[in-house]
Formats: structure tokens, sequence, C-alpha cells
């Protein structure tokens, strides 16, 4: 048996081991409901691992001897590392099969949220059926635990889990996961996170308002000698483009951030034209009223709160456009030129500015000529960093580089060329389309309230140009 290597078929391939006997009943008499159940086949689990995403070990379980001890650490330098060091680079050729062969066991491993449950093999079992009880133990766990799964989750319910494995893992042997036919068996309850306990809390506030009118968000008797209310639209936008300039991907990630300094029980309207479709509004926001008009409608609570969050793939008005060209001269030096041009208000500038252009690795130094901001080799990143504390929109600045190589005797890999990205925040900007048409404020008094809309848009990495 190969190490390290995918699995290409749909079994997870014995070395020593027999085959099973299928319909085997366990040693405890009881009756075997093995995955034959989901359509024929026999299967068994020598161990189940419960990883974080940095590969520590969270719960183990053993039901079969002659287990590697170190598969959990095998697993995390040869799956989890590579896959990390990928994602770094830029790099998409490591391959992420949920079946791996690392020694002489077969693991099969399944993510959900930020945990990897990982099911250990060394016998001739069908791949599909392991990881589909991996799921049904996942949604078991959730059930449980309020509909919640994650690395916190796992680490408040180690009692918990253990007893549900004891239950649907019989000697290895992989049982009925149905939530309804184990709660009729096994009675304690899951142990909720804070952001759950939280959720919750809300749920309960928006329940309490719409049966009482009662406002839990808000203190009655507020006063202010200025009445001020501030909202922010902030985007994150994400985007991959080719070399071309065509869109391959964006997305934008928002938030409504509000900050209110209002006297008394005030109303707030606010209307949206119809860029929104996937949002989630604060519990205060009356979402009947939203649902029918279109109308954003709460009572606010005091201070900064997030008003919504939303996400828009349509649509988007990219704010800028990069061409690079790299052209190797030779085993010892590359010239690099790159443009990038701003396509937004020319009234309008873009800040800290930092875009990151790849280069080989054996890269010793390079030479720069620039028409803005001023630029370097960082050889941590393995790319030049060109910095623009201000890009002004409608504007294009340039990059050339001559890049001096490592001349190396042995003949070099074949470099990947991971994209280029940029990093940037763009004041008085967003690239959603969305647009507050009005805000209304409304209390009994009748006082002067003053009311700023802002906008902001920036990317954190995620921004990138193919080579």
């Amino acid at each position: 048996m190969k190490s390290d290597k995918p699995v290409e078929n749909g079994h997870a391939m014995a070395t020593q081991e027999q085959d099973i006997t299928q319909g085997q009943s366990s040693s405890s008499g009881k009756e075997s409901f093995s995955l034959l159940s989901y359509g024929g086949g026999h299967s068994h689990i020598g161990a189940v691992y419960f990883l974080n995403g940095r590969g520590d070990v969270l719960i183990q379980r053993l039901y079969r001897d002659g287990i590697d001890p170190n598969i959990a650490a095998s697993f995390r330098a040869v799956v989890l590392n590579a896959v990390r060091a990928s994602t770094r680079s830029g790099r998409m050729d490591v391959q992420a099969a949920p079946v791996r062969v690392i020694g002489s066991n077969a693991v099969l491993y399944y993510r959900a949220a930020d945990v990897y449950l990982l099911a250990i093999t060394k016998s001739n079992s069908n791949c599909m059926m392991i990881l589909q009880f991996l799921a049904g133990l996942v949604d078991l766990i959730r059930s449980y635990c309020k509909g919640q799964f994650s690395e916190d989750v796992v680490k408040g319910n180690f009692v918990l889990i253990y007893e549900l494995l004891d239950d649907v893992l019989d000697h290895g042997y992989p049982q009925l996961t149905d939530p309804a036919i184990a709660k009729s068996f096994i009675y304690q309850k899951g142990w909720a996170t804070e952001k759950t306990k939280r959720r919750r809390a809300a749920e309960a506030q928006s329940s309490t308002l719409q049966v009482t009118g009662a406002v839990g968000w808000r203190k009655d008797g507020l006063k202010f000698k200025k009445n001020e209310v501030y909202l922010d639209i902030v985007e994150n936008i994400s985007g991959l483009l080719s070399p071309q300039g065509a869109t391959l991907r964006a997305d934008v990630q928002g938030r409504l951030v509000m900050k209110s300094f209002l006297t008394g029980m005030p109303e707030i309207k606010i209307g949206l034209n119809d860029r929104i479709d996937d949002v989630t509004f604060h519990p205060c926001v009356n979402l009947g009223r939203y649902n029918a008009e279109k109308v954003v409608s709460f009572i606010p609570p005091d201070g900064e709160f997030e008003l919504a969050k939303y996400r828009v793939t349509e649509g988007i008005e990219l704010p800028f456009k990069a061409t690079a060209l790299l052209t190797e001269q030779g085993r010892t030096r590359m010239d690099v030129t790159v443009k990038v041009r701003s396509s937004f208000d020319a009234k309008l500038q873009s800040m800290n500015n930092v875009i990151l252009i790849p280069v080989p690795p054996q890269t010793a130094r390079a030479q720069f000529q620039l028409s803005a901001g001023k630029a370097k080799y960082d050889p941590k990143r393995g790319a030049l960093v060109w910095k623009i504390k201000k890009f002004s929109g409608m504007t294009e600045h340039t990059l050339a580089a001559n890049i001096e190589l490592i001349s190396t005797a042995k003949e070099k890999a074949a470099w990947s060329r991971p994209p280029l990205s940029l990093n940037f925040q763009i004041p008085m900007h967003n690239v959603s389309g969305i647009q507050i048409e009005y805000m209304q404020v409304w209390e009994k008094n009748g006082y002067k309230v003053d009311k700023w809309v802002r906008k902001s848009c920036k990317s954190t990495g995620d921004y990138q140009i193919r080579l």
C-alpha cells in the first residue's frame, strides 16, 4: 500500500485484515444496525478522532487494536499543513481528497465548521458509507446542542459526545444516528456556547416585543443635549480577475453600523434600494414591515450596534483592475511590469494601498521604477511589496522591476505564478450599489436630529488578479 496518497476508488483497501462478514452481530448481543442499511457493503471503524483547525486532538475513541497512535500528527503533517501552505502561496494543486492512506491506515475525514472528524480503518471498508456516518454524527451532536457545532461545542460536551460514540459505534460497527432514536435512551442535554445563549436571548427579546410591545434593548428616560444618529455602510470586497481583466468572481460582505444618541423612545425609518437580497437584521427591526414595504423600521438601542449584515454577489463595481507582464531574461533575470488602474470617482481617494506581486522563490534582489509610492522585495512573503499611500480615482500607476534570480545547477521546478493581491480602503465609497434613500427619526417630543450617512469599502487580501 502506498502511503500519503488519496484513494481514487470508492473503498479504502485492506492490507492484512480479512473482510468483515456482512450483518455480523456485536459481542454485546445487540442487533447490529451497520451501514448495510445505507445500501450494501460492510464497514467498520478502528478509531474516531475530533481535531480542531490546528490539528490538535479534541476527542479520540479507539475501537480496534493496531491503529497508529501518531495518526493524528501524521494527518496534520500530510493534509492540514499542506493545505495551509497551498492557501498561503495561492497554489491550487494540493489534493484535498477526503480519503487518504497514511502508513498502513486509511484515513477518512469530514470537516464541519472548524472541526475535522477522522475515521480510521484498516479493512476493506466502504468509504462513502463511513463519510455518510460522519455527517450523520455531526447532525446528531447538533441536535443535542441547539443546532450548534464548533470547537467550543466539542470542548464543552466531552461527556455527551463520548456517550454518543459508545452508542452509535458498537465495537467499530456504525449504528443508526437518527436523533429521534438516540434521544429515546440518551437524555443528557448539550452545553450551549455564549454565542448560542446570546442568539436565544435576542430571539426571546424579539418574541417579547411582538407579544407585549416591550423594548428590552433600550432603557426608558434617556436624554441627550444634542440628538444625533450616524449610519455607516461598511463593505469588505473580495474578487478574482483574469490576466486580461475579466471578472471571474466578486463578493461583497457588508454591514450597516449605527450609532444613536437620541432622547426618549424614538422610531427610525430607513429606505433602502432593492439591491439587498441576503440580509440579516438586528432583533430591533420590524421584519413584518420590511417584508411588506421594504422599509427598515425600528426603535434603536442606545449607542453603537450592528443594524444589519448583508451579502451581494451581482452587479458589483470593482474599484481596481490590474495587468501584469512577467518576462524571463535567461536563467538569472526577470522583468516585471504591473499597471493598476482605479475605476471609482475621481474626487475620491483610496488609502493605505498595498499591492503584493509574487515572484519566484529563487529571487535575490530587485530594482524598481515607480510612478507613485515605494516598493521593496520581501523574501518572507515571496513577493514585491508596492505601497501607495493615496490612490486617486480614475488614475493609473505603474511599477517596473528588474529582478535578479539566483542561478542553480539543478533544473528549477516550474513556478506556479500565484495571483497578485491588493489591500485598500476607500472612504465614502461602496461597491455593492446599496443606497440609503432616506432616514427619518420620529419621537413624540418632536426634537431636531442631526443625521449622518457614511460609506467605506475595503479589501484585506482576497482581491486578486491572476498572472
